[in-house]
């Protein structure tokens, strides 16, 4: 039986550029963690906050792919969310851009680094840039902490049952 730890999301805005850089550790091993990242199924199973669910339109995991998810309350669409990925290498690298439909201008870039730690666990660390501190900051007050931290504890719990 594996154990599961409680583990802290730093999610760190550097004052002076327009990034938000996210680290978080996973009681797994990379492969485990990023088919999480890439298997539509499972992502469906863990992204957002709590309460919401998620509804994939295109999912499209290879780098060259795209994406199309929607945030759902009691089966109405709440948000929306778009990309392409551009950079899928297994199990170590991730590389999409991330953009809120309601803000088409908001255009993120977003690298996912997976990084085995040993013991079955991984250290995932997350950068992402924009052109503009203001659109940072937007996206930050947009309530992305609560989304990105609960979705990180969905994610333990998925992993963990596994």
């Amino acid at each position: 039986m594996t154990s599961t730890h409680h583990h802290e999301t730093r999610i760190d805005a550097d004052p002076a550029l327009p990034t938000i850089r996210i680290v978080r550790e996973f009681d797994a091993p990379p492969e485990r963690v990023f088919r999480a990242w890439t298997d539509p199924e499972l992502v469906t199973r863990w992204l957002g906050p709590e309460g919401l669910t998620m509804k994939i339109d295109v999912w499209e995991a290879r780098t060259g792919g795209r994406y199309r998810y929607s945030a759902l309350s009691e089966g109405a669409t709440i948000a929306s969310f778009y990309g392409s990925f551009h950079e899928v290498r297994p199990n170590s690298r991730l590389v999409q851009t991330f953009t809120y439909e309601g803000e088409p201008d908001g255009v993120f870039l977003e690298t996912m680094l997976f990084e085995p730690l040993g013991a079955g666990r991984t250290r995932i660390t997350g950068l992402s840039v924009t052109d503009t501190i203001a659109a940072r900051d937007a996206l930050i007050a947009s309530g992305m902490e609560r989304g990105v931290v609960e979705g990180y504890a969905k994610l333990d719990a998925l992993l963990a049952a596994d």
